[in-house]
């Protein structure tokens, strides 16, 4: 198992080293990999209650469920190719104040009833006018603070005064 685990410190230069480049390179026929989706640890015990925003601190069906699904992959012959889980993991449905994502490749977002939806430009290729940078997020008690800075910025000035104070206040 520790080797299967250290699979994922191997990734290089957009590679992940456990396909190897000559077996990949080229189509050798059909394989098959596994999506699970949405484990949600927590949810089984707020949807029995019928109160999906609390309850939800008890995750023991959901993790023998999740060993049961790696249990009858690892069964499985041949082998899949690869497993990607999708969807959502813990079920965390109060406090949620902001989803932050990327793939749009320049900065983005708006709010709808008081969720704000914030995407992040890339690090790499720009699709817009955004710099190559970074989103800094302070998460307090009562807000969710963030600002994007390119890599330059970042690099030589650090994080602005404005958020390091709110993150000293919390201490």
């Amino acid at each position: 198992m520790a080797a299967a685990g250290n699979v994922f410190l191997r990734a290089r230069g957009r590679t992940l080293t456990a396909f190897r480049p000559d077996a990949e390179y080229q189509w050798k026929g059909p394989f098959y990999f596994i999506q699970g989706a949405d484990p949600q640890f927590g949810l089984m015990k707020a949807w029995t209650h019928g109160d999906t925003n609390n309850g939800d601190d008890e995750w023991g069906e959901e993790i023998k469920l999740a060993e049961q699904a790696v249990q009858a992959v690892n069964k499985l012959n041949p082998k899949p190719k690869f497993f990607v889980l999708c969807g959502d993991l813990v079920h965390g449905m109060p406090g949620i104040r902001a989803v932050f994502s990327g793939h749009y490749h320049r900065n983005a977002g708006g709010s709808y009833k008081g969720l704000e939806m914030v995407v992040s430009s890339a690090i790499g290729c720009q699709l817009g006018q955004d710099t190559h940078g970074l989103r800094v997020v302070v998460v307090t008690e009562e807000k969710v603070v963030h600002r994007y800075y390119s890599l330059t910025e970042l690099g030589s000035h650090g994080i602005e005064k404005e958020l390091l104070d709110m993150l000293a206040k919390q201490k």
